[in-house]
């Protein structure tokens, strides 16, 4: 047998439609990146992509609100195999075409099914594989899909719909309210009054898109969130260009400094807090000038290491409330009226259009029905086994991203990963492979996330639906890269935390 193999597969009488090696859910950055390195490492397993969606792109394809911008850097939201070679913040337009040319300029396009829905997915002990029911949105047909390994890609929240709080009297209000996830495209702003309910990322890259064309917007906040300003260029890079240094040594350089630099800042909100937030606000303070009230709208309560901290490019939210364009007002919405929004301060906030950029609403393995032996998995009462595979499911890896550092990392270290178990169960003569906990520590579980270190609404509505975490570094999700960088290519894959058969 070739030692790079996988099994055979047994065939059963109720026989698949198709049977494959490897199958990838979700053609966002996680599934794109995860399908370059499978070809390339491993091109002898047979392999498919499936996306819900008519295209690739994932949460680039599914928001279309105006200005829809990255906030992590492309140098390392950006994938290591690819140079990135636009503005470090780019917009969605930007990284669809830097997706496009990756997918063309390795044939990935034969291996991505579209419109492709997965509906369960169920694990055989007998034949040793999982059964994917998959619909095919255009005709409404279903495919049995039989593969030995699943590699979620689906990223963390639900593409159909976004967090929207059941406030009072919203069937009253006589405008229109639309959530970013499902900005209309034919929805016009001209002379509108703008009410943009939130004061994250999307608020943040909103309120700037729409002023100087509204009449006024205003981001209106339950309370404040940190920020961080600064030009949308990386001064290395320029220099480097200006040197005429080959762009692959400029992204590996450009790439390493910033991720020097995002562990040093992440560092000093842990150990010098008031330091960093004196900063910060300083920063946003020097925009808006002494007579502002930066106390109220741009003072948090919490930590700054305790929510992700957005970068503002060229600080252009700032400016927009500095030339008048936009306001900002904090409080806590009492209700709708048909002319607006009034807070339990008594204030009344008039409005034509209110966005809701409230959040999303958590997805769990794409919200997909698992099961063993047609018995329903809960991956609430699984472990994690360093953030991508649990407890009681066999040839399972989930991409979940990082918080404080990009996304995109996590996906090429999950793939090295892969590309490294797959081959060593072939060579152990092994069908199945899975975490298990040392028998003594089954009873020590925490959250996914502790919520002293990490506490966005998004995350805490939901926490009790994701995985548990054990005991020790290797079964939970660190959600630190600069640990991870070095822990996981010196993974032993015959530590005793594998079970193969």
């Amino acid at each position: 047998m070739d030692a790079t193999a996988l099994p055979e597969m047994s065939v059963p009488a109720s026989a698949p439609d198709e049977i494959l090696d490897v199958l990838i859910v979700g053609a966002g950055m996680s599934g794109i990146g995860s399908a370059y390195h499978l070809s390339k490492r491993l091109p002898h397993l047979t392999f498919a992509v499936l996306e819900a969606q008519d295209g690739f792109g994932g949460t680039w394809r599914t928001h279309r609100f105006p200005g829809i911008r990255s906030d992590s850097d492309l140098h390392t939201f950006g994938y290591s195999f690819k140079p990135w070679t636009g503005p470090p913040i780019a917009t969605a337009a930007e990284i669809k075409a830097y997706l496009e040319g990756i997918i063309a300029e390795n044939g990935l396009d034969r291996f991505i099914r579209y419109g492709r829905q997965v509906l369960a997915a169920d694990w055989s002990e007998a034949d040793r594989r999982w059964t994917v029911t998959v619909r095919e949105r255009a005709t409404g047909a279903t495919r049995r899909i039989a593969t030995r390994f699943l590699w979620m890609c689906q990223g963390y929240y639900r593409h159909d719909a976004g967090h929207v709080p059941d406030w009072p009297g919203m069937a009253d209000f006589a405008g229109t309210i639309v959530h970013p996830q499902s900005w209309p495209e034919d929805l016009d702003t001209t002379g509108k009054r703008v009410v943009v309910i939130g004061s994250g990322a999307t608020a943040a890259t909103l309120v700037p898109a729409l002023a100087g064309r509204s009449a006024h917007v205003t981001m209106l906040q339950r309370s404040p969130t940190y920020f961080r300003t600064g030009r949308n260029a990386i001064e290395l890079a320029e220099t480097l260009r200006q040197l005429q240094v080959d762009e692959s040594w400029i992204h590996e350089i450009v790439r390493r400094k910033i991720l020097f630099d995002q562990d040093a800042f992440t560092r000093q909100t842990y150990e010098q807090p008031e330091r960093v937030k004196a900063e910060l606000i300083g920063a946003i303070r020097a925009i808006l000038g002494p007579d502002y009230d930066v106390e109220t709208h741009f003072t948090p309560r919490y930590r700054p290491w305790r929510q992700r901290i957005a970068f503002v490019p060229d600080a252009d939210l700032f400016h927009a409330i500095r030339r008048g364009e936009a306001s900002v007002v904090t409080g806590e919405i009492e209700r709708f009226t048909p002319g607006g929004i009034r807070l339990r301060s008594g204030e009344e906030i008039d409005a034509d259009i209110v966005a809701t950029a409230t959040g999303f609403r958590l997805s769990v393995m794409g919200d997909i029905p698992f099961s063993r032996d047609g018995v329903p998995i809960d991956f609430a009462e699984t472990v994690t086994w360093r953030g991508t595979m649990f407890t009681g499911v066999p040839n399972l890896v989930w991409v979940f991203g990082y918080f404080r550092a990009s996304w995109t990392l996590r996906t090429d270290l999950v793939a090295d990963l892969v590309c490294r178990l797959l081959p060593h169960m072939a060579a152990r003569g092994a069908d199945v492979v899975e975490p298990v906990l040392a028998e003594g520590d089954a009873g020590a579980r925490g959250p996914w996330t502790d919520p002293e270190d990490f506490n966005p609404g998004y995350l805490l509505r939901d926490l009790d639906r994701l995985p548990k975490t054990g005991p020790g570094e290797a079964w939970r999700h660190s959600q630190n890269y600069w640990a991870d960088k070095d822990a996981f290519p010196a993974i032993d894959l015959d530590d005793p935390a594998f079970r193969y058969t």
